[in-house]
């Protein structure tokens, strides 16, 4: 629950005129600082993905099989995006790229000026200011992220196979707005009942042009799809 979404309202007083009008107010401000940070990024001639999911689906273990198979031929640097602790942004640093850690003190989302700041604090840590890939790995949640707009260039959603398939039909939101749906943990599939039919094929009654990926980071089944989808938006 936070302040600047509206989800910490009283359904009583949803409808309230106030309300609605102070937050798309709040929207308008966020779209036009995206913007901003979308032109900033396309100047460091980095190409942004936004990373949303629920807790535990595997963004950071994911960027981190990422790092290993693309940092060598890619500049990537991470901004990571949590309530409190520093803890994923050490781990990315781990594997030697840069990452900035942007804690919310309670919000459940990322919003435009977040990240603004974010990209600045990436910046200082770059010698020459240039970056191929730069990953925003939003808090972890299905609902609030789905709403604000960053300035990425694509966003990705991601359901791990515990989760259960579905969460499409449950958070349409969140599917509407990616462009891309990564059903993650498929290792686990002989040990869940999961349908990857009906999870992909919620995703595309919601989203014709959404495409979906099945992986296990940790294996590395499925990830070469993965690769070949962030090569494209490097090299196009």
């Amino acid at each position: 629950m936070c302040d600047t979404c509206g989800c910490q309202l009283n359904p009583e007083h949803a409808q309230d005129s106030r309300v609605v009008e102070i937050n798309r107010s709040l929207l308008a401000a966020n779209q036009e600082l995206a913007e901003k940070n979308r032109s900033h990024m396309e100047q460091m001639g980095a190409v942004a993905i936004n990373l949303i999911s629920s807790p535990g689906a595997g963004k950071t273990t994911l960027l981190e099989k990422t790092i290993e198979a693309l940092g060598e031929r890619y500049r990537i640097g991470v901004i990571e995006g949590d309530i409190e602790t520093e803890r994923d942004a050490e781990r990315i640093r781990a594997k030697g790229v840069p990452a900035v850690q942007l804690t919310t003190g309670g919000a459940c989302h990322l919003d435009a000026a977040l990240v603004h700041k974010g990209i600045h604090q990436l910046q200082h840590q770059l010698a020459d200011k240039r970056l191929d890939l730069i990953f925003i790995e939003n808090v972890g949640n299905l609902v609030c992220p789905a709403t604000f707009y960053l300035g990425e260039h694509k966003r990705v959603v991601m359901v791990s196979v515990p989760e259960g398939s579905d969460k499409p039909a449950k958070y349409p939101r969140a599917f509407i707005g990616s462009d891309l749906f990564i059903i993650t943990k498929t290792d686990l599939l002989p040990y869940f009942d999961f349908s990857i039919e009906e999870a992909s094929g919620a995703a595309k009654a919601l989203n014709p042009k959404i495409e979906t990926i099945c992986l296990s980071a940790p294996t590395g089944d499925g990830m070469d799809e993965w690769m070949k989808f962030l090569a494209g938006l490097v090299n196009r």
